[in-house]
């Protein structure tokens, strides 16, 4: 099972960026409630225990609605620009009961974007939450004073902490839908579409992409109902998306920088060489004696308390990297450190640490 987009590869005027306050919040509530899943933003994490112990209190009862996915009254409309926080909450407040219900209750219980209200009042799915947290009950109850707690959570968030992230946050958001753009003007739509995420399955072939998760749904994208793509720092390492009405058919990916951050940093086949050749007290020891004068093996042997022969299999490599140079004197070879070869190391090593 699977949902997929189906979009000509041209048609990118079908295709809409936008970045959300909201949205950035609401992931970021989930990274705060699951940070084992969230390995890139434990800085975000350390930084978030500032929080008064009343709001974290708060933060963990709602979990609810955003520990496994969120409501997508949150999802930002391609027709709407960047709008504000306050704005932007102040619109999930205009639903009606029955639609914040049924948003409400599928974080819990997947309907699979069905917009049966008959759902609200089934045995089955009231057995089912049964075992929810206490203010579960709210989304049958009252979804609206539950949403309102809903919204006063978030905007006290923002308050205390949110707002200060969304500030360095901006701007860096902005610029990868700016760098999305020039990739879709220079290679293409699907070019976009394959580096989002590995998550995503992208066929250009058949001009289609999408996830393999348990809901079949195929959909056009058209003129009048178009895709939104919205990058997110918090979303890593999944992607969301949404293909349900009445909500924007939309895609949350991780913002380029995220997925910079998250690519694995690979050294090169020197450095490694460079550093298995050293990463051994045998031969340090015997690169520091040489370090001191020219020495030969026969003479290095009973310094370093091995064998010759065991000796020469640990200069070898050493000369193999080029730590070590050689030259015969009579019968006997010396070795010789090379520091023209050593110097450059630790600013490789940093360049790499730091990359």
């Amino acid at each position: 099972m699977a949902i997929r987009f189906h979009i000509p590869t041209f048609a990118i005027e079908r295709v809409s960026f936008a970045y959300s306050p909201l949205v950035e919040a609401v992931l970021s509530l989930h990274v705060l409630v699951e940070p084992k899943h969230h390995p890139l933003q434990h800085e975000f994490v350390r930084r978030m225990r500032s929080l008064s112990p009343g709001l974290r209190r708060r933060i963990g009862e709602l979990a609810f609605v955003y520990r496994r996915t969120m409501p997508d009254f949150f999802s930002p409309s391609p027709h709407e620009g960047y709008g504000g926080f306050d704005e932007e909450l102040k619109r999930i407040q205009l639903y009606d009961d029955q639609t914040l219900a049924l948003e409400l209750l599928r974080p819990i219980y997947d309907h699979a974007g069905q917009r049966d209200v008959a759902l609200l009042s089934d045995p089955d799915v009231r057995a089912y939450m049964r075992d929810a947290p206490p203010l579960a009950r709210l989304i049958f109850d009252d979804p609206r004073a539950l949403t309102r707690m809903l919204g006063e959570l978030l905007a006290d968030y923002w308050e205390q902490a949110f707002a200060a992230e969304w500030e360095r946050l901006e701007p860096r958001l902005a610029t990868a839908v700016s760098d999305a753009g020039r990739t879709i003007a220079s290679e293409g739509l699907y070019a976009l579409l394959r580096g989002l995420s590995p998550r995503l399955r992208v066929d250009a072939t058949r001009e289609e992409f999408g996830l393999d998760i348990p809901h079949d749904h195929r959909v056009e994208i058209t003129g009048s109902d178009r895709l939104v793509l919205v990058p997110s720092a918090f979303v890593w390492p999944h992607v969301r998306v949404n293909c349900d009405d009445p909500w924007p058919l939309s895609v949350i990916y991780p913002a380029s920088f995220v997925v910079a951050d998250a690519r694995p940093r690979i050294p090169s086949a020197d450095l490694v060489q460079l550093l298995r050749a050293l990463g051994d007290d045998t031969r340090l020891r015997a690169l520091r004696l040489i370090a001191e004068r020219p020495r030969s093996t026969q003479e290095l042997a009973p310094l370093v308390g091995i064998s010759e022969a065991g000796l020469s299999k640990h200069l070898r490599q050493l000369a193999q990297v080029g730590v070590v140079t050689t030259r015969r004197d009579g019968y006997y070879v010396l070795y010789s450190l090379d520091t023209d070869r050593l110097a450059p190391l630790s600013q490789t090593l940093l360049a790499f640490l730091g990359d």
